[in-house]
């Protein structure tokens, strides 16, 4: 998984959330007629960007699109530090945290109601599969201050900008689950992990627990996405163009409309939210070109 792409209504706002509560630094931006796209990320590796669009309604929380974007750590230390630094900021609303067995995470949303992950995998030889052979996970209580104690260091709080974290994963809210397998699990092309989970379906590449995730709690029978704030752009990506022919060999095998655009493909879920498939090493000055 990739940057993230949201639409804002209040970029300063916005990328100074996401500077102060999640340590993430300004690499480019660009501005045109609608207004000015940023690019936010850790290391010089783009995360985020926040697309300024003026004139739209806020978040939905019932239809299609963002459940949150997660962002998954390396350390204990590392995750403890940006849970601190988002609670601590005032325009974070947390969420709560859970022990997903696969996983630990703590939830917050954003100035404009996006969701927000933050999370550290357990090793994958203690990830445990049902009868069923799918991943098994769960959503047991976590306690956040026993972890900020167990686990906050006052180095790594100084530099929380420096530990490395990338986008482990997007969780999408969805109309139905079986249209939405149809398009991620059979076109994509990501193998389903875990089906049995009521109300979501869990699916990934190369034996992860998730990468992309989709449910209904909240917009179950939702159509397709009117025009508002919130996700832009869910991004992806695979290594070699020969994984985007076999993309695009699937896409035409189901008449799913997209572009092609040599080192990426554009398509959008049932529900219109963009999706884009391109090659490594995407830059932030690329970013800057997407739709």
């Amino acid at each position: 998984m990739a940057a993230v792409t949201l639409h804002v209504g209040d970029l300063a706002n916005m990328s100074s959330y996401y500077e102060n509560a999640l340590a993430l630094e300004p690499i480019e931006e660009k501005a045109n007629r609608g207004g000015v796209q940023r690019v936010l990320g850790r290391g010089g590796i783009p995360l985020m960007r926040l697309v300024e669009t003026k004139g739209l309604p806020g978040v939905n929380p019932r239809s299609a699109g963002l459940f949150h974007t997660a962002f998954l750590f390396e350390t204990p230390a590392a995750l403890a530090a940006t849970v601190y630094s988002a609670a601590a900021d005032q325009r974070s609303r947390f969420a709560g945290s859970s022990d997903h067995l696969v996983s630990e995470a703590f939830y917050f949303q954003d100035p404009e109601n996006n969701g927000i992950e933050l999370y550290l995998d357990r090793p994958r030889d203690q990830w445990v599969k049902n009868a069923a052979g799918e991943i098994k996970m769960d959503t047991t209580f976590l306690d956040p201050n026993a972890y900020l104690r167990e686990h906050l260091t006052e180095d790594v709080l100084k530099n929380s900008a420096k530990q490395e974290s990338i986008i482990g994963h997007v969780h999408l809210q969805v109309g139905d689950i079986a249209t939405a397998r149809q398009f991620y699990v059979d076109a994509l092309g990501f193998e389903a992990t875990l089906a049995s989970y009521s109300g979501a379906l869990f699916a990934s590449a190369g034996g992860y627990h998730h990468h992309v995730a989709m449910n209904i709690w909240n917009s179950a029978g939702s159509g397709p996405r009117a025009a508002s704030l919130g996700l832009g752009d869910v991004a992806i990506v695979v290594p070699g163009r020969e994984d985007l022919d076999a993309l695009a060999a699937r896409l035409r095998s189901q008449r799913i409309q997209f572009a092609d655009k040599g080192n990426e493909i554009v398509v959008n879920d049932p529900w219109g939210t963009q999706v884009t498939v391109s090659l490594p090493n995407t830059t932030a000055e690329s970013l800057l070109t997407r739709g």
